[in-house]
């Protein structure tokens, strides 16, 4: 199935022929930097209450969240993978058949069919750039280079691949090597570049900044809008400092991960001001889900593993609980979006892409169920409401609860990452307001509760139902079944 807008850009391409001038109007879009953490929980930067008791002060992170928007109820799936998905596609990942990190070999990842947010802003005639972490296909046709970027470097899977060569018994698997760092440019094959083992873990995040700010620098050269999507792979277990930074807190290998976080942030913030494109460039920062949890004994060698925080939320990665699912979040744009605001306002990941599409001209695409909600009015300060009031619950494919405004409704929990499933036969309610910590159960005499909050999940079944989900390690090429088939 051809892309969305592929006929329009035809059109659009004849015009810019025809009328050239057209393509000066451009340069009134918003560049757009996506600064995207590994596993970077709540409660870690100095603007959510962490920084300082974190062992590191975070003053980068700290200024750009007062110089524009901060939203303490912006959510994201638990999982990476799926929380990748739903960033790049507006859609639920169970839809795009990436509900799950993968845990095996095989294919896995977003099929060709499904329209990227790099992709609409590439169709609205921005340069796209991608360096980092990807997690969403390793294998031909699912590189970012495949779904929209122009260009990208970075490492395809997980940085858990990384400590595999040293650890003891996989050189005698029999199993390839397990990860590589790579590089590819648009209608390539990416190529790979070294392995990622635990002597370069330490250093890739390094090269993946100086690698953004010189796309940046090549693009404001060539006079044209970008993208710059930057998902680094801290503070991802095995999570170790750049040698520039081991030690630099004195508060251990942790804060001092931290303090390094804010520092590459500050290249970026740096570079966009030396351009003088400030003022037309939004920045954002945020994460794909909630903080690491503990690893238990720690096998390696170097001081590797790290129980992350959410702040006042329960729980880590992998569970359903809100430290899975809130993630610090900023956004700044001069001018546009108010200094110095902050939301409590249920924002999802999914809605930066029709938010981003407002702003940069793109089309969202309306032949396939999508979940995002347009936020360019509340970002803007002409609303206070987000115009969001629930979010389903997924942990995997397993839909574990609903959110509906400061409500909390939950089927199943999952207390660790390595812990059991519980099943309720009455869900539990919470109150977040009162209760962040998900304690007190409050069904009783809260009933009416649940009869709200479940109109949200069925109409998402509904949607479901009606638009079977793409299933995972789905091979391309890909077309949705039609209408009454599956």
């Amino acid at each position: 199935m051809r892309k969305p807008g592929c006929f329009l850009l035809s059109v659009v391409a004849t015009l810019f022929i025809i009328c050239p001038i057209v393509a000066a109007q451009s340069d009134d879009r918003p560049n757009i930097v996506l600064i995207f953490m590994d596993n970077f929980g709540w409660g870690e930067p100095g603007f959510n209450g962490g920084g300082i008791i974190r062992g590191a002060p975070t003053p980068r992170l700290d200024t750009l969240a007062s110089e524009g928007l901060r939203l303490t109820n912006f959510n994201v799936e638990s999982q990476c993978t799926p929380s990748r998905a739903a960033i790049m596609t507006g859609r639920y990942a169970i839809r795009s058949g990436c509900g799950k990190a993968p845990q095996g070999g095989g294919v896995y990842g977003l099929v060709q069919w499904e329209y990227t947010m790099a992709e609409m802003l590439s169709d609205a005639g921005y340069a796209t750039g991608m360096f980092g972490k990807w997690h969403l296909g390793r294998t031909e046709g699912r590189f970012p280079t495949d779904q929209g970027f122009d260009e990208w470097y970075g490492i395809p899977n997980s940085t858990d691949e990384a400590p595999y060569t040293d650890l003891e018994g996989f050189n005698e698997s029999g199993l390839p090597e397990a990860s590589f760092v790579m590089e590819g440019k648009k209608g390539e094959t990416p190529e790979e570049l070294h392995p990622y083992r635990l002597d370069f873990r330490p250093l890739i995040d390094k090269v993946i900044t100086e690698k953004s700010i010189a796309f940046m620098k090549r693009q404001v050269d060539s006079k044209k809008p970008f993208f710059l999507f930057v998902p680094y792979t801290a503070t991802h277990y095995p999570t170790m400092p750049h040698p520039e930074f081991k030690g630099k807190s004195g508060n251990g290998a942790w804060a001092d991960l931290l303090m390094q976080i804010d520092a590459y942030t500050g290249m970026i913030l740096d570079t966009i001001d030396d351009l003088g494109i400030r003022e037309n460039t939004i920045v954002i920062f945020t994460a794909d889900n909630g903080p690491e949890a503990s690893q238990g004994t720690n096998t390696l060698t170097v001081e590797t593993s790290f129980q992350g925080t959410a702040g006042p939320w329960r729980g880590t990665l992998f569970t359903g609980f809100e430290g899975a699912l809130r993630v610090p979040f900023a956004v700044r744009w001069p001018g546009k979006i108010p200094a110095g605001s902050a939301s409590d306002e249920i924002v999802h990941e999914m809605d930066l892409f029709p938010t981003l599409a407002k702003f940069a001209g793109g089309n969202v695409p309306d032949d396939r169920p999508f979940d995002g909600i347009d936020m360019a009015d509340f970002f803007l300060g002409k609303t206070n409401k987000s115009g969001r009031e629930s979010v389903i619950v997924y942990m995997g494919n397993d839909v574990y609860g609903v959110k509906w405004r400061n409500w909390k409704l939950n089927f199943k929990e999952l207390d660790t990452i390595f812990g059991e499933v519980k099943s309720y036969g009455m869900p539990k309610l919470y109150n977040l307001y009162k209760d962040p910590g998900e304690r007190e159960n409050v069904l009783f005499p809260n009933t009416w509760v649940p009869k709200a909050a479940m109109a949200h999940l069925l109409q998402h079944v509904g949607s479901l139902r009606a638009n079977p989900p793409i299933r995972p390690g789905t091979p391309d090429p890909y077309s949705p079944p039609q209408a009454g088939r599956q």
